[in-house]
């Protein structure tokens, strides 16, 4: 294992979970049009690609007043029910010391922004890219490109790309990045279907494999 040029994280279910908050959104989004609310189980099935690539194809010709439910629902709650995943501090100071770093998410870029200044991480981070501030969104490669551009990094296959989801790793190899997997994937039909370069299985096994990249 080499040590990395940049780190770049997925944010949901990866660094943050913030899945109560998408679930309470999604909940109002479809008792406003009269469609059966999904559980948890079916949030964390469901949920990969951004709003403005899955809205259109579940709502239709009415997708942008769904958005607009979704968005309102979210920005009301999604602060008092934010919290770092296991291990993720620790990942992210461990990576600090190897590499700079950067956010690409599908979660609105206004609402990841004001997630990481609310745990106090914005200064960890040289870009927070989210859905909507790229010309695509992942799994394009133009997040990617927006993020390391601000961090001035040159893309490589030495970035890493840390996610949970086999989107995040189809995300990576399209963007030529080292497809790095956090967790089990066990929402997304597990580590075989995701098919990551690297595997940890969670944000402490992944800082202690950082920090030994920092030493060596």
């Amino acid at each position: 294992m080499t040590r990395p040029d940049a780190v770049l994280w997925d944010w949901d279910n990866t660094l943050v979970d913030g899945w109560a908050a998408i679930e309470a959104g999604l909940a109002a989004t479809f008792r406003a049009f009269d469609m059966p609310v999904w559980d948890r189980t079916e949030v964390l099935a469901n949920v990969r690609g951004s709003l403005r690539d899955t809205f259109p194809g579940m709502f239709g010709a009415d997708w942008e007043r769904a958005r607009d439910i979704f968005y309102a629902e979210v920005t009301a709650c999604h602060l008092g029910v934010l919290n770092p995943m296991p291990g993720a501090a620790a990942a992210i100071a461990a990576a600090g010391q190897v590499a700079p770093q950067g956010v690409v998410s599908n979660k609105q870029g206004p609402l990841l922004r004001a997630e990481a200044a609310h745990l106090g991480w914005v200064g960890q981070f040289r870009a927070l890219v989210g859905a909507g501030d790229a010309a695509a969104d992942k799994p394009d490669p133009a997040p990617m490109l927006m993020a390391l551009g601000a961090m001035g990094v040159r893309p490589s296959p030495s970035i890493w790309y840390v996610g949970d989801t086999a989107l995040d790793m189809q995300a990576a190899r399209r963007a030529g990045f080292r497809a790095v997997l956090l967790g089990d994937a066990g929402h997304d039909g597990g580590i075989a279907t995701a098919a990551p370069d690297l595997h940890f299985p969670d944000g402490d096994a992944l800082a202690a494999a950082l920090l030994a990249l920092a030493k060596g």
